[in-house]
């Protein structure tokens, strides 16, 4: 009895059949609160991915893509040789890169501003009021600018007429597209994007401004040597986030804004994307320059991750 007894103390527990259904059921509200966005990933993020062989493919609508000829990297060789790359590079690059050093610091501005506000109800208001044309969709922003900036009914280009200017067609002039860009997009995104540095404001510890307040430190000096180094991993992480998405200048906002005067300045890849696959029909050839972009956009994440991890130990993963 006493070795059966020994045994039976060694022995492993039998696993009971079908734990894995049970522990299932168990978490089945918790899948079921997931479910729809797994729907939503299937049917918009990865069911369309097999719509990426056309980029391999001359696609014809009576083949289909699986019937159609096998081209291989034909058009991505095309796309590198057409004479619209450098341009329409460029141009995405110099949109990205604005918004990235004008935008990118704009948020952070605003949640230090909005957190030395004092009183809680200013700052209530002044949070909802920079909130606000984060909801506003791009083509009322740029009907807005339009009527504002028209030359013949527009608020500015009257107030010129009275003072003896002369009037000016804002939205078609190439040298101020870029600052009309920068601007728009900094005043509809610099509310919501503060949220998550105010956020990280939040989980700043009261003490740590108490003791530096008792060693006679300022208020720049508890920003400088308390505040931001404290935001340093959110604004990593956000850095990160931009720096892979570089070559995603803002579709909406730009082909609203785009006009026949302003296209040297304002052809971006997602615009280039879209006439050259909607409007003139070569379905392979578009396919071929947005994965051209989304493959440069995952070597961009990928590499700017390892180089923050290595400089600020920052990293996604």
């Amino acid at each position: 009895m006493i070795v059966n007894e020994a045994k039976a103390e060694v022995m492993p527990i039998p696993k009971k059949k079908n734990q894995t259904w049970s522990r299932v059921w168990y978490f089945r509200h918790a899948y079921l609160f997931m479910l729809p966005a797994v729907i939503w990933y299937l049917v918009f993020s990865y069911y369309p991915m097999y719509g990426v062989l056309i980029a391999f493919k001359d696609f014809k609508y009576n083949l289909g893509i699986m019937g159609s000829p096998w081209e291989g990297l034909r058009f991505f060789k095309q796309f590198l040789n057409d004479s619209n790359f450098y341009s329409v590079l460029k141009n995405t690059l110099s949109i990205s890169g604005l918004k990235l050093l004008f935008g990118f610091p704009a948020p952070l501005v605003l949640a230090l501003m909005l957190n030395a506000v004092m009183r809680s109800k200013i700052k209530r208001i002044f949070q909802t009021i920079s909130y606000l044309p984060h909801f506003v969709s791009w083509v009322v922003v740029v009907t807005l600018m339009q009527k504002i900036l028209s030359p013949n009914v527009g608020l500015v280009n009257d107030i010129r007429e009275k003072m003896g200017l002369d009037s000016i067609f804002f939205m078609g002039m190439p040298s101020l597209f870029y600052p009309l860009v920068i601007s728009s997009d900094i005043w509809k995104g610099i509310g919501w994007g503060s949220i998550i540095y105010l956020a990280a404001l939040t989980n700043i510890d009261p003490h740590l401004y108490e003791a530096a307040e008792i060693d006679g430190a300022g208020r720049w000096s508890k920003l400088f040597k308390i505040t931001l180094p404290t935001l340093v991993p959110t604004i990593g992480i956000l850095l990160i986030f931009s720096l892979s998405g570089i070559l995603n200048a803002g579709f909406d906002q730009i082909w609203l804004m785009q006009t026949p005067a302003t296209l040297s300045v304002s052809e971006i890849l997602d615009t280039y994307v879209l006439k050259t696959g909607i409007q003139q029909g070569q379905f392979a050839y578009s396919t071929a320059i947005g994965l051209f972009k989304s493959a440069i956009s995952l070597i961009l994440i990928i590499t700017v991750n390892k180089i923050a991890k290595k400089v600020s130990d920052v990293s996604l993963w």
